[in-house]
């Protein structure tokens, strides 16, 4: 199980007091799915569940919840990491961090 958090990061020498996720929700659920299909074939798993916070999400708070099991840890552990990687990296979904000061679009890294 993954749970991304909204971090205090600084940027421009502010703190991040929240993010403003926005998407395009029908390119989003389709690609979304299309990985949940990949990750099923590629690893022996049970079970996943994946959720990404779309609005406001103050720091501290959960923006990124994936849950994978299986019979053994090992194909739960890689398939989550693996998950977690792609949907960052594929997905339709942009953060607007909100600092002290303004905002900063967020760059994935």
């Amino acid at each position: 199980m993954f749970m991304g958090q909204v971090r205090a990061d600084e940027i421009k020498g502010q703190e991040v007091q929240a993010i403003e996720y926005t998407a395009y929700e029908d390119m989003a659920n389709e690609k979304m799915f299309e990985i949940r299909e990949e990750i099923f074939a590629q690893f022996p798993i049970t079970c996943m569940h994946i959720h990404h916070s779309l609005g406001k999400v103050k720091l501290g708070e959960i923006c990124l919840f994936v849950f994978t099991s299986s019979p053994h840890r090992k194909a739960a552990t890689d398939a989550c990491s693996i998950l977690v990687e792609r949907i960052k990296n594929e997905l339709p979904i942009w953060g607007n961090e909100i600092l002290e000061d303004g905002t900063s679009w967020k760059v994935n890294t």
